[in-house]
């Protein structure tokens, strides 16, 4: 299992959740980028394999969760990412580091509205191009459904 003091000096803002099923770190969106490079490329932790990208909607903000695995520790970390403002939700893209990214970051785009920065192709994935709104979000009206019959 992976030391929570390692993981502290590389991410010294962070906190841990108690009682998961895995370490799970809690960070701010803006130190994601530089931890997932750290998590990725240092031999200490090796996490070469991203597994689960979601996106949860806590009506306050957004998070941002990522599973990673080293497959040569067979560690398993849960990073939560937090995105303080809803309206212009905003996170550093990973996908140049762990290629499955690329469309988990797409599915999150499209369905929660969250900006992968840098990410090379952010468009969206199963909506139409016109689509108004976020599917997934809690505030989301969905017009069909508000359709008396």
């Amino acid at each position: 299992m992976i030391e929570q003091e390692k993981l502290i000096v590389i991410c010294p803002r962070a906190t841990f959740e108690e009682n998961s099923q895995w370490p799970t770190m809690l960070i701010n969106n803006t130190d994601w980028r530089a931890l997932a490079e750290q998590l990725k490329n240092n031999s200490e932790f090796n996490f070469d394999y991203l597994f689960c990208v979601t996106a949860l909607d806590a009506k306050t903000h957004l998070t941002m969760i990522y599973h990673l695995e080293s497959t040569t520790s067979r560690n398993i970390l849960v990073v939560k990412a937090k995105i303080e403002n809803r309206m212009n939700a905003e996170i550093p893209t990973v996908c140049d580091l762990w290629r499955t990214a690329e469309f988990h970051e797409r599915e999150a785009f499209d369905l929660m509205g969250v900006t992968f920065l840098n990410h090379p192709d952010l468009r969206r994935l199963f909506l139409t191009d016109d689509w108004v709104g976020f599917p997934l979000r809690k505030d989301y009206d969905d017009p069909i459904n508000m359709i008396k019959l």
